[in-house]
Parts: C-alpha cells; structure tokens; sequence
C-alpha cells in the first residue's frame, strides 16, 4: 500500500523549509528515498505566504518520473491532472489555469528561460534528483541562478536530493541553508551472489539470478540492466524458461521510450494478480515507486554517452554500476516495506566499484549547451556557475560544429540562422536540417529528424543485420502510413514507427510556427542529412571502408548494400578505437555533394612523395575535409615544392639510397674521423646523422630536374660532399687523415676509417719489415691499428704496438708462418730486415 501523506518523513521539515525559502530564497533537501519530497514538497509549499499566488515548476531529470509524479499529486490533491497539478513533457502538456504546480523536464525549462527569462508568474523553482547530473540540468540551473542574480531576486530556488553533495551544491547556491530530511525506507537486505562481471554474458547471468530469485522470494522482482537491448534479451530468455511453467511471470519491460500503456503496466500491479518481472533501465533508479516490488536484481551495469572532442563523436559505454547507483537501485525494494536486494556481483568487487559516475556535462556533446549559452547571450562558460564547468576541449569542439553549421559566428556570438536554430527543441544538427527546408521538403526532412532523435523502427534480430540504409527506413515508415498507421510491416517495429510519426507531426507544427527567412532549394535526403553532418560526409576507400570528412575511418558490414556505394553520409557511428561501425547512414552523389547550399569544397594543389610510387606526385584536388571529390594530376608544379617533396622522399628512404661509392664512403669517415681529432667549430659535420637532419642545406640546390629515386643516380655526390670543405681543410684532410700510407716495402696501403676508434691499416706482416714502430697519423698523434696479415691475407696480430710485437709476439709468430709458409722469407731480426711485397726481397 501506498503510505499516507502524514507518514511521510518529509512532512516534519516542511515548516524549516518554508521558513527558509521564506528568509534567503534557496535551499538544499537532502532527503531519502521514500521521505515524500517529490509528491508533498511542492503541494505543501503552495500553502507558503511568500508564494503569493504564483506557481511552482518542478524539474524531473526524465519524462516518466515527471508525468508519475505530477500523476501522483493530482490523487493526493483528489484532483485530475490538469488542475492544480500538471505536467509538460515532449509531445504531451496536461496543464490548465488551475494550474500552479508544473512538472517539467529541464530541456523544457531551458526553452522557458530563453523565452523569458524573468519567468513571470513563476515564484519556485524546484530540481529534484539533481544527484543525476543531466547536462540539461546544469544547464538549467546555471541559468536560473544568472536570472535571479540579474533579474528576479525574488525567484525562489531548491534543490532536491536522496544522495547529494550538499555541501558544493550550497557552496554553488551563495551559500543555501541545507535543510535534511529523515528517511521513511524499510530495511533491505543484500545478497552478492559472486558471479564475475562480464559484459558479454549480461543477459545469460542476469536471466539465471532471476530464475534463482522466483523461486526463492515472494512479490514482483524488479531487474535493472544496463539498456534496451539487454532488455529484450533477458525478456527471450526468461519467456523461454518459464514457458512450460504453471507459474508464469508477467515479464514487463520498462524504459523511457515505451508508450505509456506499457510504462503503466510495469509500473501498477497486475490486475489479473500475476507476480511480474520488470525489466527496467537506470530510469528506475530514482522518483518511480514500482508498486509490488519487494526484490531487486542488479547486473551491475551502467550505460553512459561518453563524447570524444578528438574526434566529434560520442560512444556509449557499458560500465560498472557506481556505488551511489547500486544504493539507489537496492533502495527501489524498500520503498514500500522491507525487502531484499540480489547484487551479482561479490562484495569484494563491490568495494572496487567507483563513488559516483562522472556527470554529463563532464563527458557529453556540448552542441545543445553551447548554442543556449550563445542564445543567453554568453560567449564563455566561465561567465556563469557551474557545479563542474565545461571541459574546454569539448566545449571548443562544439562552438567549432556550430560555427560550420553557420549558427556562430567567430565571436561565439548566435547568428541569424543560429537564433531560429535555437528556437527549436533538437540537436543544432538536427534543426539545421529543419529550417534549410522549402515547404515541400518538410515531410521529408521532418521524418528523418524524427528516424535520427527517435528510437531505430527496423527491428534487430540476432540472425540477421537490419542494414544501415536511412533511405529504406524512409520507404518503410512511409508503407506503415500507407497502412493506416495500425498495419504491420515486416521487419518494423510498430510502436517506434508510432512515436517516430508522432516527432515528425511535432515538428511539422512547429515549422509552421517558425518564421521562415531561408533562401533553400529542394533537397534530396542525403542532401538534407549533409547539413546535419557536414562532417561526416563519407568516402569509400575500400569494400566496406569509409573515411569521413573529419579523417576519421568508419566501417559497414559487408553485407549491407551501402558497402558498394562511393560516397555516403553518416548520421550515426560508434566511436569505436580506430574505426567506427556506422549504424545510419545513406547513399549522396559527387554531384548532389556539389550542390549542397554552403558546402566547403577547398580546391588544392599538393606535391607529395609517393611512398609506393617511390616518386614525387603533383596533382590537384577538390575536397571536402578529407573526402575527395575530384583528383587530377597536376601539369606544372611549382619546383620548389617538388623539390621539397623529393627530400621527404629522401628522409624516408634514407641516405643509402644515394649513389654512394665504397672510396666515397671512406672519404667521409675520414672527415668525420678528424673532426673528432680537432677542436675546430669550423670543421664540417658529415656524419649521417647531421646530413639526414640537414638534407634541405647540402642537397636541397642539387635536387630540381631531380623526382624520383631512379633520378638520385644522377648525382655527382662526391663533388656535393668535398665542395664541403674548402681547400685549405683538403689539404689539412690529406695530411692529417691520409687515404693510403707508405710501408716499408715501397706499397700504398689504404687506411680504413670507422665512425668509432682509430684508423686501421691491413698489411702483410713481411711488407712491415725494418719498420721499428708503428706508424701515426693525425699530426704523429694517433698511432693505427695495424692489422698483420699472412702471406694468406689473414689476420696474424692485430696490435697499435709495433715495437712490442717484434719483441715479444714475432718469434713465436715467426715459428707458426715459417712452418706453414717454408718459401717465405722470415728473418731474425725484423727490425733491420729488409722488406718485401714478395715472398722473398729481390737479391741486390
């Protein structure tokens, strides 16, 4: 039974609220669920002298709790709703004269404020649940506090919570009284049944707890999943184990876009005195009283819009409940009596699960806020305030969306186009499309603004795709019309087909209001949908594969027919990790691409290396954003950009690419040897590492004529490099790091450069003969390292201590070459022995 007003918790502060309401004009409730504070608060307070025969808007952050609870003050009043108590929500407004308390839906209230922001008539403005953080209910309130600071000090203001930091919410308000209210809530008993969360299993674990807890418990079970999908899954599942059972439940869906017939059959026990399952979302989490419910299953789940500036899109995440959540979800069981709550997961993991989710304004597309702070007449956010500002990122993002769709200008001031846009409840998107109508396009583009904002009318079944295309979901409501809008369709879902018509008259209604001043021309659909999402006109770069205006890439299912098609534009996409799955979009021609009115088509010329080609590539482009709508080579392209192109060819490539040779090589080892001999700044860098870094200085006057790799070959690159160093340092090279040394056999044997240690000289040990040490260079400083070769050419010693080898090592290696090479001459004393490039000294 529903507890009468006088129980109610609520009731034993009102006369502290009314005081203070009375005194400073803003308070803070804190309040718990069950306490009354939604239903008696504001019908209490119509009593207040300070009222003085104005009315009350209450704000509930979703539709159904606005509608249950102005529902459930009218029976408290004895009265229909209408009179005293009455409700206004999207497509639907019980209100009357009578009327003084309003129940609403921030997006409403925003609207109300932009129209007149002295709310005349209104002396009480009431946000209930604000512990939910809507963007629409940050939004609200910062506007509501901007007009009681600058145009009504009278306008009276409470916020209402069961779990609420009322301390910077206060802090927010000027300091508002915090006014705390006990609570009505009966005890409720937890179980974790330990199962580990998996996002993939959802339904299969949830629909077994539920089998689990029929049995175990009496009264309804209320089961709250994370979204519709897993809604419909779960309810399979259930139907399907109790489908042979002399106990069925009745198995009740409930979320915010079910018609009301059945939101009120999941929320009212059954007349027919069946136990029922509602399967609900998080809108079940706060305001409802699920009448019958005595136990709660919780998958642990949360879904949330998560908005990425990088990128323009927003991703839906499945994420972990949070434990402020899981605390309002346990207490839907206990409104009414004591009850139990069957948590899945363990009570370890419930000690890991977040405080609270982060609020809206934190994650979410900032379009919508950024136009009716414009329309308010605010530039910056930073003007008005806010429990959580803005993210800049996304702020700046969306004054970027609202500058291309021309609704503001660069001064983040509304334009004229940007003030009619924001007349209109709908995403800045979707009014683009709304009012760059004629009047003959307006069924069109009223129903693709209602096919986007509204639930997707084809039904998704798990054997098959429903395919992306938006043009056959047009074809498809238009059938469902031609049927009398009571006919099924195949492949449709009738109660979406019936809200989304409903949108669409909506619209057409208001577009008759709206003054029109547009200078458009008749549109096709895609053309329609590309002045919502310019930036996400699409380019075909593969089967299935699409890159939109914005860069991003985007992904169709193989099967579906857009996949084939060369251009698309994309209403709806998942953000995805790399690439996006689109899940609406539809086919638009290079041509009708062209005729967009607006339309930033940039025609560029590029000069760009050509990775695969190995080439330089000119050619010139027509683009919008980063989809191509025409590419044609380019004749005569300016030489200094195929000059620069050919050296990012060249960075990429590397330096081996260019026609080096081995004595060249050499050459530049010997620079850079000696330049780590002298301190000399004047010395030239020739090492790869500066060359690579300094391309465009020595190479860059020696590359016109030259566009691809095949091209380089042609380069004197010696004479590039020693035009380095002028004659003086040639000499100094020659005498410092000679290329060759004379031994003491009469040869000219090469010295070998490395980047790293000393020179070395590879030479036949008898050619060193009557040589007493070894030989130095780098001005008789650097002694080389003199590798001693075998009659064979192989390494005997490899030693920088000439002297010391004929002393302590030669005998002994004299011994092992005399064996092995009995023909060659191996004298005693090498020291005075004369020597030879054969294998014995010619006889005198």
């Amino acid at each position: 039974m529903v507890p009468m007003v006088s129980e109610l918790p609520v009731t034993q502060i009102m006369p502290a609220l009314d005081d203070t309401l009375a005194s400073t004009g803003r308070a803070v409730l804190c309040a718990p669920p069950g306490s009354g504070k939604t239903t008696l608060v504001p019908i209490r307070l119509l009593q207040a002298a300070w009222l003085r025969g104005q009315t009350i808007l209450l704000l509930e952050p979703r539709r159904l709790a606005a509608r249950t609870a102005a529902v459930r003050m009218a029976h408290l009043l004895g009265e229909a709703v209408g009179e005293r108590v009455g409700y206004s929500i999207r497509l639907e407004r019980k209100v009357s004269r009578k009327t003084r308390v309003e129940v609403v839906t921030e997006g409403i209230l925003t609207r109300r404020l932009q129209q007149d922001p002295q709310l005349k008539g209104v002396g009480l403005l009431i946000f209930d649940e604000f512990h939910e953080r809507n963007l629409h209910s940050d939004l609200a309130l910062a506007l509501a506090l901007d007009a009681r600071q600058g145009l009504r000090e009278d306008l009276r203001l409470l916020i209402m919570s069961a779990t609420l930091d009322s301390d910077r919410i206060s802090a927010l308000m000027y300091g508002a009284p915090i006014i705390t209210a006990q609570g009505r809530q009966f005890p409720v008993t937890h179980h974790y049944l330990g199962i580990k969360p998996e996002k993939r299993a959802i339904a299969e674990q949830v629909s077994q707890a539920v089998a689990r807890v029929w049995y175990e418990e009496q009264g309804d079970i209320l089961v709250f999943l994370p979204g519709v999908a897993e809604i419909r899954q779960v309810q399979t599942l259930i139907a399907s184990r109790f489908a042979e059972s002399e106990r069925s439940p009745l198995i009740a869906p409930l979320y915010g876009d079910l018609p009301k017939a059945e939101q009120d059959r999941a929320l009212l026990p059954d007349r027919g005195k069946r136990r029922r399952i509602v399967l609900t979302t998080s809108i079940a989490e706060t305001s409802l009283t699920i009448e019958g419910v005595s136990a709660v299953i919780d998958c642990g789940w949360s879904r949330l819009p998560r908005f990425m500036p990088g990128i323009g899109l927003t991703r839906l995440e499945t994420v972990a409940v949070s434990k402020a959540a899981a605390a309002q979800r346990a207490g839907r069981a206990g409104r009414l009596g004591p009850g139990i709550c069957y948590r899945l997961w363990s009570s370890q993991y419930q000690d890991q699960l977040p405080d609270y989710h982060p609020a809206e304004i934190l994650q979410a597309d900032l379009a919508p806020l950024a136009l009716q702070l414009a329309a308010w007449g605010v530039a910056d956010p930073v003007d008005l305030r806010w429990l959580d500002p803005p993210p800049q990122a996304a702020y700046n993002q969306a004054c970027d969306l609202l500058q291309r769709l021309g609704a503001m200008d660069r001064r983040r001031l509304l334009t004229s186009m940007g003030k009619r846009i924001a007349r209109l409840p709908a995403h800045p998107r979707l009014a683009h499309i709304l009012i760059n109508v004629v009047e003959g396009d307006r069924q069109l583009a009223c129903d693709l603004a209602a096919l986007l904002s509204e639930r997707d009318i084809v039904k998704r079944q798990r054997e098959s795709h429903p395919g992306a295309d938006l043009e056959q979901r047009l074809h498809l409501l238009a059938s469902w019309r031609n049927r009398g809008h009571g006919g099924s369709v195949n492949g449709i879902d009738t109660h979406a087909c019936k809200r989304v018509d409903r949108v669409s008259r909506d619209w057409r209604m208001r577009l008759q209001r709206l003054d029109s001043d547009t200078n458009s021309v008749e549109m096709s659909a895609a053309q329609l949908l590309a002045l919502a999402y310019p930036d996400r006109i699409a380019q075909r770069t593969g089967h299935g594969r699409f890159r939109l205006a914005n860069g991003r890439g985007a992904l169709l299912n193989d099967s579906d027919p857009l996949a084939t098609q060369d251009f698309l534009v994309v209403a709806e996409l998942d953000a995805g990790k790399v690439e996006g799955w689109i899940r609406l979009a539809v086919a638009i021609t290079e041509a009708e691409i062209r005729q967009l009115p607006d339309i930033e088509i940039e025609t560029t010329s590029a000069v760009v290396w050509d990775k695969r080609e190995q080439r330089v590539t000119a050619f010139e482009e027509a683009r919008v954003g980063a989809v191509v709508l025409d590419h044609s080579p380019l004749a005569e392209p300016d030489p200094e950009k195929v000059v620069s192109a050919m050296l990012q060819g060249l960075t990429s490539m590397g330096l081996a690419v260019l026609p080096w040779s081995k004595r060249l090589r050499q050459w530049q080892m010997r620079v850079c040897w000696l330049a780590s001999q002298l301190n000399d700044s004047n010395w030239p860098d020739l090492s790869d590492e500066w060359l690579s870094k300094h391309l465009s200085d020595w190479l860059g006057p020696w590359l016109p004529g030259i566009n691809n790799k095949e091209h380089l070959q042609r380069l004197d690159l010696s004479g590039i490099l020693k035009a380095s160093l002028d004659w003086q340092q040639q000499q100094l090279l020659d005498r410092e790091a000679p290329s060759h040394l004379k031994v003491p056999s009469g040869s000219r044997v090469p010295l070998h450069y490395t980047v790293e240690g000393p020179p070395v000289l590879a030479v036949r040990l008898q050619e060193m003969f009557g040589l007493a040490d070894t030989p130095r260079i780098g001005g008789g400083k650097v002694p080389v390292m003199l590798h001693l070769l075998s009659p064979a050419q192989r390494p005997m010693q490899i030693t920088d201590d000439l002297a010391g080898f004929w002393q302590r090592t030669y005998p002994d290696v004299k011994k092992e070459l005399k064996g092995r090479y009995p023909k060659h001459y191996w004298p005693d004393d090498p020291v005075h022995a004369e020597a030879t490039a054969k294998a014995k000294p010619r006889k005198s």
